[in-house]
């Protein structure tokens, strides 16, 4: 465990939908709700709908500071957050994860599609890239993500993973311990050790 680490802003991945338990929209409430006690802004994908809005909510009813950054597409089908104050609007879903990005100072994702699995794993393979040295987090509500770890642990035996996933992505299904790792888990691209080598001919 390294030195406490400051975070003032959090970027949150998370579904548009509200998913098949209530568990999951009850805890991105909560979460949006402590951010704010903390005085933690909440970073997120801009929406209403599902667990993107459960968490701005919560947020919100904290007196929390929200922003949301949203796709023009999105925004012109009325799906962005109108209770939010600072709502960014940008042209593509890269840009999107981009600017979310540039924002936060840590990442958690709570449960969600492929959206939401295609923002974790692009801010991992940043990570590896050296990129941000930021930490990342998944809320493990109701054994969601248990699956995808076993997965992970999978691709590290089979000598694909370089990331020690284990040490470096905080893994935790209650919320504060969540939020307390994140503030001295060793970010992700320090455990990265260096590529192999390419093999002599």
């Amino acid at each position: 465990m390294g030195h406490a680490r400051q975070i003032k802003s959090i970027a949150v991945f998370c579904g548009a939908c509200h998913g098949g338990r209530p568990d999951y929209a009850a805890q991105a409430f909560s979460l949006g709700q402590l951010l704010a006690q903390r005085g933690i802004t909440l970073v997120y994908g801009g929406g209403r709908a599902g667990l993107m809005g459960a968490v701005a909510d919560g947020a919100l009813a904290g007196d929390g500071k929200v922003v949301g950054v949203i796709t023009r597409l999105l925004e012109d089908r009325e799906l962005g957050h109108t209770g939010i104050t600072d709502l960014r609007v940008v042209e593509t879903m890269h840009e999107r994860k981009m600017m979310m990005a540039e924002l936060a100072d840590a990442f958690i994702a709570l449960p969600g599609g492929l959206g939401t699995l295609d923002e974790m794993f692009e801010i991992l393979a940043w990570a590896q890239l050296g990129i941000h040295a930021k930490p990342v987090g998944l809320l493990n509500t109701a054994g969601y993500y248990d699956s995808l770890m076993t997965f992970l642990d999978h691709v590290e035996q089979e000598k694909f993973l370089r990331l020690n996933h284990r040490t470096a992505v905080v893994f935790d299904a209650a919320i504060e311990p969540l939020l307390d790792r994140l503030t001295t888990v060793e970010p992700a691209s320090a455990a990265f050790p260096s590529p192999d080598p390419p093999p002599r001919r």
